[in-house]
């Protein structure tokens, strides 16, 4: 995270961001490009890339207008097409999750599972195929393209203050206030809100580097417990009728409900603290950091 660009009072705002920008879509490309990289990894990886260059983009949208949107939705098109692979992955993650709370599967059972999840894993990396690989390298560079003309020139850090306050405030707003009862497409959303907001303040950690990191590690924390909440939902989702792991649905069923109970129990303890202050001091306080830097 240190040697990447990003936002610095010593350069301009726009020039920072088209730096950030270049360099993700840099970082997807490599991802792609990588023959030495598994197929699973260069997908997590490449996916990774998008969802920090999607959180770019709706940071800028103000700014990029009809621009920013076509650029986001073909984002999101590109990364869906490799969603297959990554459903099954989450599956097997959250397999492991239980297996690390001490699930009570039997070694037998918990081969077999493992057995189909691997078979459906296997079969969705064979749609990263080289055509495919060329087709998302072509987008990536025609999404590179128009980063030059992005219109940011005149952009201030109070209108950059203003959107990452923005996606804060959805954060905070969209947070159930009671995490027992959250729907699992609740707390799919938050992760989502999470993910942005994560990546966003990345961008502005050179502010000051030491709460600026301890702030995006509280945000990755609440990411990766409402991820591991999400992959468990994904599991269950492999146990429906006619599913392939159908015929273990009793068995994990209660599993990952307990399991998901523990992870939204945690997550809600980090948000108690990563969204404790109001929208407009949170404004504050990165202004006062931009403020400080310049002199």
């Amino acid at each position: 995270m240190a040697d990447r660009p990003a936002v610095r009072p010593d350069v301009a705002v726009g020039e920072a961001l088209k730096a950030i920008a270049r360099d993700t879509l840099s970082e997807a490309r490599r991802a792609l490009e990588d023959r030495q990289k598994p197929d699973a990894l260069a997908v997590h990886d490449y996916r990774k890339a998008m969802k920090r260059w999607r959180s770019l983009l709706r940071l800028l949208q103000p700014f990029l207008g009809e621009d920013g949107r076509r650029l986001r939705t073909e984002a999101r098109d590109f990364a869906r097409e490799l969603s297959g692979a990554r459903d099954a992955q989450s599956a097997i993650e959250a397999l492991e999750d239980l297996l690390e709370a001490e699930a009570a599967l039997s070694p037998r059972t918990i081969a077999s599972i493992r057995g189909r999840l691997d078979e459906i894993r296997l079969s969705a990396e064979a749609t990263l195929t080289q055509a495919v690989r060329a087709r998302l390298i072509v987008g990536l560079e025609n999404a590179a393209a128009t980063i030059d003309s992005w219109p940011l020139d005149q952009l201030t850090f109070a209108e950059l203050a203003r959107e990452l306050t923005r996606t804060y405030a959805r954060l905070r707003k969209d947070a159930p206030k009671d995490w027992r009862t959250a729907e699992p497409e609740v707390l799919h959303e938050l992760r989502s809100r999470a993910v942005v907001h994560r990546y966003q303040m990345e961008l502005v950690v050179p502010l000051w580097p030491k709460f600026g990191r301890v702030w995006v590690g509280e945000a990755q924390r609440l990411r990766d417990r409402l991820g591991a909440f999400q992959d468990l939902s994904v599991l269950q989702g492999f146990t429906i009728p006619h599913a392939p792991l159908a015929l273990w649905r009793s068995r994990l069923t209660p599993l990952i409900l307990a399991r998901q109970g523990t992870h939204a129990k945690a997550a809600q303890r980090i948000a108690g603290r990563l969204l404790a202050e109001r929208p407009k001091a949170f404004r504050r306080r990165i202004e006062a950091l931009w403020e400080q830097g310049r002199r």
